[in-house]
């Protein structure tokens, strides 16, 4: 079984920083690819940063790029996410996701609110 827990939310200034961490549980961490996503009220749920199992290819959307960072500890079995020059509209619950074997697991979501 597969579980994900994020962590490191919290209410920041725009133009603040912000460090989420998503730790993972369950069979072979290294063999997969992590995502992180975010939904904000009233939104869809949307991609924000990717990485693949060995951590050397990295994708961002497109509102993100620059400014985040995604990164892996295949020692720890942790997926940080460093977020930079946060935007109001950065405002959301953030979540991280994997599939395994087929399956999607996702965590229970960290609130991140950026305040102007």
């Amino acid at each position: 079984q597969v579980q994900l827990v994020e962590s490191g939310g919290g209410l920041v200034q725009a133009g603040g920083s912000l460090r989420l961490s998503c730790a993972y549980s369950g069979r072979s961490f290294s063999a997969y690819a992590m995502d992180w996503f975010r939904q904000a009220p009233g939104k869809e749920r949307e991609f924000v940063a990717g990485i693949s199992w060995s951590g050397g290819r990295t994708s961002y959307a497109d509102s993100v790029k620059g400014r985040f960072i995604i990164s892996r500890d295949n020692a720890k079995n942790t997926v940080p996410l460093q977020m930079s020059s946060l935007k109001r509209e950065d405002t959301a619950v953030y979540y991280c996701n994997t599939r395994v074997l087929g399956n999607d697991y996702w965590g229970q979501g960290t609130q991140v609110t950026v305040s102007s």
